[in-house]
Formats: structure tokens, C-alpha cells, sequence
């Protein structure tokens, strides 16, 4: 059953209406709907990115020759002739917003939030610390194309090294640093830094981390790297030793000159290498603060938070925020820091980080409100979130407990619920797909409606658009944010393989989806690791609803097996409240709320109690590896201890592989 409420109402204007009364003024376009304002976003592709390029005053000391030169996927060529740079957008706010009283960022960690402590950065304190950084960059010998590198956590030192990085042309990529080393060397030793920054350890839920010798094993493995900046010397170079100039000014690139390397870690071989554009990542990415109902807070008084380490894209979606000449509020450490040293783990740390710096946008994975709801967290109990008008959520699907639990434990406004802004999109093309919009009514477990610009499709095995059916999601036309290429990737061919072997010349992303009736749409989990029981498809995400709703249960995670000839054996893994056992009858009470809530065929062949569910640094649960673990495949090439969160759970799924084909299961 879902429930509808009346859309928030929020002030000033919502963003995406101001853009609609804009495109009538300026452009002579009405829209009777968001549905026909969608469908001529993505129709009349040159017409709707040059309404967002002219929209947010976009500069350029060159015109572009077109809006779309080249429409196919992939190979799509945007605003040739253009010129643009990551960094420029943001600084270009500085002035204004600090001339009314807005940072830039504003930052906590573990330790600082223990002692009520917060940090602001100005806007002219953040472009001092570009400037010297990139000078500083410059002097080591970096140009335009060269990779820097860094192993850094979550801080307002980061943001401006990556800025530097970004003003002179210079390739980022960051893992986090609570990545192991052969997950790191996987990634780095394919693009072959020139600089590695470095931090030397790290906290989390109160622990300090020394990463000195992690870092002495990344240089001695990374034979490209010329220069290594670590630990104090960071602060040094940002705060511009040696007589830096302090207001060195972006450069001007090609508008698809390479900005950053992010990684989409695949289940066999190494992580894809995806490079995306400048001007790509900052056309979708203000694009997006459409649907983010976020403005520049000289004018708003926005305050963006999205809880992240640095190894997400979501990191590099919270940055983002900057773009637009929003506040950032960032915290580094765990979500259930402990708040006292010593003191058990803490569901209301991000919540009470969130009431200190005024947050008015609040963004987490999915899997953090789920941990919220089973902890009872009263978030309004512990903070003032008098100024929180949005909650976000996004990694993976968002429960219809815990939209209840969002809707029932945070503030009003204005009598109306919270806004939820539940989007789902990528790593691949940096973005989302489908996401929210302010003035649209709210339902319960759907995602309010497909972003403008992405014409996406559920598809069927033939490539035909479903509607209230579950299909491939697929993107039909080009964004502008899609990779430019993967490094290394002669001739293309991984890249095609990745995104367009299934449908020629359509994107297809990987995940099950349904798009309504109504436009909005609801994402099923991955595609490859659905269960296919008596053909009849179901996403993950519905029989995990139904499982963790069970007050025993904490986690859980499915794989459906298919083996050719033969009938799929469906295991189900389960984590349950401490002290508690998996006995006959709380077996029965699982297969019983399967049965009622998906299907008898439905119910899994085995359950077994677990410790932990294996899960990515950035929270997914790994069904393909545990799938292919289960199915014969070497557990060396599948689950990856140092890309992992937890990778104390491994042991117990390869014993359990082990058995099955010493028996021949």
C-alpha cells in the first residue's frame, strides 16, 4: 500500500519553478506539466542544455559551435568550442556570497562534533587555498592532463586540493583512505599519477587509523609518481609556504578536457577507470540542483549536506553543491561515531552534525536511514533541525519503512512533510536518472519522477518501453555528463561492452526499474543479480522489505543461482539482533512473510544466520560476487577484501562455496 501527501512547500520558490517561469520569459515555452516539461528535455536535446547553459549564466571566453555536434552513444560531442573549468564555476560565487555572510563549507569531524565544535571556510579563505595549491602544483612540474592522485577522508582540505587540482587542468582521482592498498594500487597503478597527496591515518567511530605505511606501500608501488605530499605538509602548501600566489585564476580548458578519474568497481577484473568532462560534470551537475531544490545560498540561505567518504561519487555530489554557490556542510568519520570516546556507536551523529551547522538538505545512503529506523533513532530529540526542508537518499533503494520513518521522525514544514528527494543514478555518468521534484506530490516507495534531460526507459529483452512493468533501465539519448572514455580503453571496446552491447546505441545501466503511470519510478536493484524464480522476475529490494522489517532481523542478502538444465537454488543470508539464533521457528516466520508479501515461489531454498552481509566501501550489498562465489568462481577474482566495508565477512561465504562443491551443490 503506498501513501500519498500533499507536495512541501518550500521557500523561497522552488527552484525548478522559477526555471519553467524563466523558460517562458525568455524562451516563449509553457508547459501544462513536469511530464511535458520531461518529454521536451528530452526531445529537443540542443534546445533544453542550452536553456541550462544560458539559465545559470554560464561564461566562456570562446562560443560553442553547437550545442550537441554529435548525438550518438557513445561518441556524443557537447558544445564544441566551448571552454570551461570546474573550478572557475565555483570560485566565480565567491565575492557574493561571502559579501552576505555565507562560507563555503562548513566542516566537522568525529572529535570536533564530540566538543560542540564546528569549522567554517570562507569563500575567500577557499580561493586562497586554490590558488596556492595549484601554484604549488605548478611548481612540482604538473600540466595540463597529468594525474594527481590523493588518499585523503572528507575535510575542507580535500575539496581545495581537488579545486587546485581541477584550475590547472590537472586529472583528479581519490580513493578514501580506509581503502586497503591493493584496492588503491588497483586503481591508481591504470592512470599512472604524477602527484600523490596523501593523508597519514584517519578516524573512524572513534578510532584513529595510522596509514603511514599504507602510503610508504603505494609509492613503492606507484614508479610514475614523482611527487608525494603528506600529512602537514598539505596544510602547508594550502595555506601557501613559500610565497605562493594566492589568486592564481582557473584556467580555461576545452570544454570535455578530462576532469577526474572515478572507478565503477566491476565484479571481475580491474575497476573501469571513467573519465568525465569539465564542462559535462558542471552543465548536469547544476542541472541537478534543479531537482535538489538547491540555489545559491547568498540567495537561499542553503546549507547541503550528503554523508560520504571520499571512495563514493556521492562525495563528488556533495562538492558539487559549490557549483551553484551552495554552502556545504561536510563530516568526516563514521554515522554512528560514538559521542563520547569509548561510548557505544551513535545513530545520531549525522543528525546532530546536521542541526549545529543549520542544515537544510540532508542526504545519506539508503542503508543509514534503515540503521536509523532499527536504532529508534528521535532525530528531533537530539538536534534542532528547524531549518531541515529535505532529506535525501540515494545508494540503494529506500524502503517504504523507513519513507514512513523519514516522514514520521523529522520536522514539518509549513504542516506539510519533509520532502524526500530519493534519487538513483550513477558512477558511470556522475549524475542521476530519476529523482525528485519539490512541487510533485510524494508517494511512498517511488522516486518522484525522471530527471530532465534523461530520457529513460523501463525496456524488455527486445528493447521495447514498458510502463508499470519491471525492465532494463535504460537512457536513450546522450547526457552530457557520460564518460568521454575509460582510461586505457584502445578502440573503445570496454567502454562499449560496459554500456551498449545488450542495446546498440542505448545506455543500459544495469538496474531493474518500473516507471509508472504517473512518471514517477522505482528502482529494483541490479538487473544481474535479480531472482528469476519459475520466470517470474523479482528485485532484492522487495523481498529485503520484507525481510528487515522482522524486528529480529538486522541485514540481509539474497542470490538467486541458475544453473543451466538444472533448477536455481535461492539462499538467504540473515544478520539477527545480538543474542539472538536462527531456530525453526523464526525460519518459518521469515518464509512466511516472503510468501505473503512476494509470492510462495519466492521463498528461498535455505536461510542461514550470518554475521555480517559483505558490503562495498559505499554501502551495497555484494549479490553478484556472493552469486558468482556460490556458483564455482574463484574468491580471489570476486570479493576483494580491501575494496570492501567488511571484509571479515568474506571467510564464512567461501567456506560455505567450499562445502557446496565439495558435495557437488
Amino acid at each position: 500500500m503506498t501513501t500519498s501527501t500533499a507536495p512541501a512547500r518550500l521557500l523561497p520558490e522552488p527552484r525548478i519553478t522559477r526555471y519553467q517561469h524563466w523558460l517562458a520569459d525568455e524562451r516563449g515555452l509553457h508547459f501544462k506539466d513536469y511530464d511535458a516539461l520531461w518529454r521536451w528535455s528530452t526531445t529537443d536535446l540542443p534546445a533544453f542544455w542550452a536553456s541550462i547553459w544560458d539559465y545559470f549564466g554560464m561564461d566562456s571566453p570562446t562560443p560553442y559551435t553547437a550545442v550537441l555536434e554529435h548525438a550518438a552513444m557513445p561518441g556524443a560531442r557537447w558544445f564544441p568550442g566551448a571552454q570551461a573549468n570546474y573550478a572557475h564555476q565555483v570560485l566565480r560565487h565567491a565575492d557574493a556570497a561571502h559579501a552576505a555572510g555565507h562560507p563555503a563549507i562548513v566542516f566537522a569531524d568525529e572529535t570536533m562534533l564530540a566538543r560542540g565544535a564546528l569549522r567554517e571556510v570562507s569563500w575567500p579563505e577557499l580561493r586562497r587555498q586554490v590558488g596556492h595549491f595549484a601554484a604549488a602544483l605548478k611548481g612540482m612540474g604538473v600540466q595540463r592532463g597529468d594525474r594527481v592522485c590523493a588518499v585523503l577522508p572528507n575535510t575542507p582540505q580535500t575539496a581545495a586540493v581537488f579545486l587546485a587540482a581541477a584550475s590547472i587542468g590537472a586529472v583528479w582521482s581519490i580513493c578514501s583512505p580506509d581503502m586497503g592498498p591493493v584496492a588503491v594500487l588497483d586503481r591508481f597503478r591504470q592512470i599512472a599519477p604524477k602527484v600523490l597527496v596523501a593523508c597519514d591515518g584517519y578516524a573512524w567511530g572513534g578510532v584513529h587509523y595510522d596509514r603511514r605505511a599504507h602510503v610508504d606501500e603505494l609509492l613503492a608501488q606507484l614508479p610514475s609518481v614523482q611527487h608525494a605530499v603528506r600529512g602537514t605538509r598539505i596544510d602547508e602548501l594550502l595555506d601557501g609556504e613559500g610565497g605562493t600566489a594566492a589568486r592564481a585564476e582557473p584556467e580555461w580548458l576545452p570544454f570535455d578536457h578530462p576532469l577526474w578519474i572515478v572507478y565503477s568497481s566491476g565484479t571481475t577484473g580491474l575497476p573501469k577507470p571513467i573519465v568525465h568532462g569539465h564542462g559535462g560534470i558542471v552543465v548536469e551537475m547544476l542541472k541537478g540542483t534543479l531537482h535538489n531544490n538547491l540555489g545559491p545560498s547568498a540567495e537561499t540561505g542553503d546549507r547541503f549536506h550528503w554523508f560520504s567518504t571520499t571512495g563514493w561519487i556521492m562525495w563528488n555530489g556533495q562538492l558539487a553543491g559549490l557549483l551553484g554557490g551552495t554552502t556545504v556542510c561536510i563530516f568526516d568519520g563514521s554515522p554512528s561515531a560514538p559521542a563520547r570516546p569509548g561510548g557505544a556507536p551513535d545513530w545520531t551523529t549525522l543528525w546532530r552534525f546536521a542541526g549545529r551547522a543549520g542544515v537544510t538538505f540532508f542526504g545519506a545512503g539508503a542503508a543509514f536511514f534503515a540503521s536509523c529506523l532499527k536504532a529508534d533513532v528521535q532525530p528531533m530529540q537530539v538536534a534542532d533541525l528547524s531549518a531541515l526542508r529535505a532529506v535525501g537518499s540515494t545508494g540503494s533503494p529506500l524502503s517504504d519503512d523507513c519513507h514512513d520513518w523519514i516522514w514520521q521522525r523529522c520536522p514539518q514544514v509549513g504542516g506539510h512533510d519533509i520532502w524526500i528527494d530519493a534519487i538513483s543514478g550513477g558512477t558511470d555518468f556522475a549524475g542521476a536518472f530519476v529523482g525528485g521534484n519539490v512541487t510533485l506530490p510524494q508517494v511512498r516507495g517511488v522516486m518522484q519522477c525522471r530527471c530532465l534531460g534523461a530520457a529513460i526507459e523501463a525496456f524488455d529483452e527486445q528493447g521495447r518501453a514498458l510502463v508499470d512493468a519491471v525492465g532494463e533501465l535504460v537512457c536513450t539519448q546522450p547526457l552530457p555528463s557520460m564518460p568521454l572514455y575509460l582510461w586505457n580503453d584502445e578502440g573503445g571496446q570496454r567502454y562499449q561492452e560496459s554500456y551498449f552491447d545488450m542495446y546498440p546505441g542505448v545506455w543500459r545501466h544495469g538496474d531493474w526499474i518500473r516507471v509508472t503511470k504517473e512518471g514517477g519510478a522505482v528502482i529494483y536493484g541490479r538487473s544481474d543479480a535479480t531472482i528469476n524464480r519459475h520466470g517470474v522476475r523479482m528485485g532484492t529490494a522487495e523481498l529485503y522489505s520484507a525481510v528487515e522489517a522482522l524486528p529480529e532481523v538486522l541485514d540481509s542478502l539474497v542470490v538467486d543461482l541458475e544453473y543451466l538444465g538444472r533448477e536455481s537454488w535461492m539462499p538467504l543470508f540473515v544478520v539477527l539482533r545480538e543474542g539472538l539464533e536462527l531456530d525453526a521457528a523464526l525460519t518459518a516466520r521469515i518464509k512466511g512473510v516472503i510468501k505473503v508479501a512476494l509470492s510462495p515461489r519466492h521463498v528461498p531454498n535455505d536461510i542461514f544466520q550470518v554475521a555480517a552481509i559483505p558490503r562495498t566501501l559505499s554501502g551495497k550489498k555484494m549479490e553478484l560476487p556472493v552469486k558468482k562465489l556460490l556458483m564455482g568462481a574463484d574468491p580471489a577474482q570476486v570479493l576483494n577484501p580491501d575494496a570492501m566495508a567488511n571484509a571479515a565477512s568474506v571467510p564464512w561465504f567461501v567456506e560455505l562455496a567450499r562445502r557446496r562443491s565439495a558435495t557437488g551443490g
